[in-house]
């Protein structure tokens, strides 16, 4: 599923249309989109996706169906490998979410290496149909939603330990957006918590107030690595009164240097 893209993409589809059942190169709306559209036209009982940029591991289905299975209401997490651009390993990542709250505590699971890469990830197609697909308005952690609202129709979540996924690490991608990143996890995670019957209203207190320390201090953190001068702790508004005049100041410069060289 393209979503009409001019860089390539297309040339390098057709190169395997022989292999595949259905392409399709077209303005949609959005990964969402394409996503759910594919996940509907598929006839697997189990189904995940695979963007552009990360690779199933070789051999991942047919480790997967001859050593683990399948079963019903089932997900099935694998490990997942990182890689960088070129497709050098980085590293090997296994998940640590064996609940909704496992997921949405976000301070002692999720966040600290816990997580869920979804690559590495296996799950029954219907059923995730069956609770309208990834959620089209969610451009950042569709992902996470899908998992969360998974769990709450009390599916299993089962791990191999078999090498599924490989997710690559690049600049573009969305996920080097941090701060929206993090905004869209915890809007969702706070979204599952409300829909959740199985916590008690103490309880998703408690999930909710861990949210909002989280938040507190990744926005802090954040600003404080963002440059000499908020980590020495000089004022937001001064630093980023003084990080406007810096930059006005280069622009100005550029066109007289461009000037000085032309009249050399």
């Amino acid at each position: 599923m393209d979503g009409g893209s001019t860089d390539g993409s297309v040339e390098i589809i057709k190169k395997y249309s022989q292999w595949l059942s259905y392409w399709v190169s077209q303005t949609d709306g959005g990964q969402s989109d394409a996503i759910n559209r594919g996940l509907r036209m598929a006839s697997g009982a189990f189904a995940t996706w695979i963007n552009s940029d990360d690779l199933l591991s070789k051999n991942a289905l047919f480790e997967h169906a001859s050593r683990i299975g399948f079963a019903p209401d089932t997900v099935f997490v694998g490990n997942c490998i990182y890689i960088d651009k070129t497709g050098k390993l980085l590293s090997l990542h296994t998940g640590r979410v064996q609940s909704l709250e496992d997921l949405v505590r976000i301070k002692t699971v999720w966040g600290v290496g816990g997580h869920i890469v979804q690559p590495e990830v296996l799950f029954p197609r219907e059923l995730a149909l069956s609770i309208g697909g990834v959620n089209p308005n969610n451009h950042f952690t569709m992902d996470y939603e899908l998992w969360g609202r998974l769990f709450l129709t009390g599916a299993k979540f089962q791990y191999t330990g078999i090498p599924f996924g490989m997710f690559r690490e690049h600049p573009e991608q969305k996920i080097h957006d941090p701060l929206r990143t993090i905004d869209s996890l915890l809007e969702t995670a706070a979204k599952l918590i409300a829909l959740a019957d199985c916590f008690s209203e103490n309880t998703k207190g408690e999930l909710i107030a861990d949210l909002y320390t989280y938040r507190v201090k990744y926005q802090r953190d954040y600003w404080r690595g963002s440059g000499r001068l908020a980590r020495i702790g000089l004022p937001r508004q001064l630093v980023t009164s003084l990080r406007r005049l810096k930059t006005v100041a280069q622009k100005s410069v550029k066109p007289l240097s461009r000037s000085r060289s032309s009249s050399n």
